[in-house]
């Protein structure tokens, strides 16, 4: 198999797996609500049914949604400008692996085009921005976040969308990689990809889905994926 191209997951994958208070991260999106009379609490307390109605959504229909659509369900205002709070409760848990760098460098070397498909709600600059900070923004050849787009991961349109960013045409000579059995291996597999597995990730199990895919390989570092794909 000659790999044209290599398209990974951010959370998890390209970024170290971390637990994540859910109502602390409700608490910074409150910040961000205007023109209400409720008490911040009820705020809270909204924004977090939102969050898992929107995730859930992901997960039982691939319907994407934005941070917009989070408030939206949530009946709450707010003002794009406040999210400031929310992205910097976020800020520790976006920082890229040191080992993606040298990594995507290879790949390119090898003439295997880089990608990313990422299940996010966050808009694209704030993806950018992350990547821009860690170096690796260039290193880059096509990007996908689910928030500009109508599915997310399983769908098969969203691994479609990220192979057209690329200018890859053939799926059956790509390779995704994740750290998710549902959204990245199935997912991966049912749209004709091959895909490796990252296994760190401790994923809620309200975050699983209906089937969990079998991975072509596994690995436990970033560094060990060209090893992998020479066996593929």
């Amino acid at each position: 198999m000659h790999v044209d191209s290599v398209v990974f997951d951010w959370g998890g994958t390209l970024t170290r797996w971390h637990d994540i208070d859910f109502h602390a991260e409700s608490v910074a999106l409150a910040h961000a609500v205007v023109a209400s009379d409720s008490a911040p609490e009820v705020h809270v307390d909204h924004l977090q049914r939102a969050n898992q109605v929107i995730w859930g959504r992901s997960r039982d229909h691939q319907q994407s949604s934005t941070v917009a659509d989070l408030f939206a369900e949530a009946g709450l205002d707010h003002d794009p400008e406040l999210l400031t709070h929310y992205r910097e409760f976020w800020e520790p848990h976006t920082v890229t692996d040191v080992q993606v760098a040298p990594l995507f460098t290879l790949l390119r070397e090898r003439g295997i085009k880089v990608g990313v498909l990422s299940n996010t709600i966050w808009p694209r600059a704030w993806h950018e921005d992350f990547f821009r900070r860690d170096g690796v923004l260039d290193l880059i050849d096509g990007d996908v976040y689910t928030s500009e787009i109508a599915w997310t991961k399983p769908s098969p349109r969203a691994f479609e969308a990220a192979l057209e960013a690329v200018g890859a045409s053939d799926p059956a000579r790509c390779v995704y990689v994740g750290d998710r059995l549902y959204d990245d291996i199935w997912g991966a597999h049912n749209a004709g990809l091959r895909a490796i597995h990252i296994p760190h990730s401790l994923i809620p199990v309200e975050q699983h889905g209906h089937s969990v895919g079998e991975p072509d390989g596994v690995a436990h570092e970033l560094a060990q994926i060209p090893e992998i794909l020479d066996r593929l």
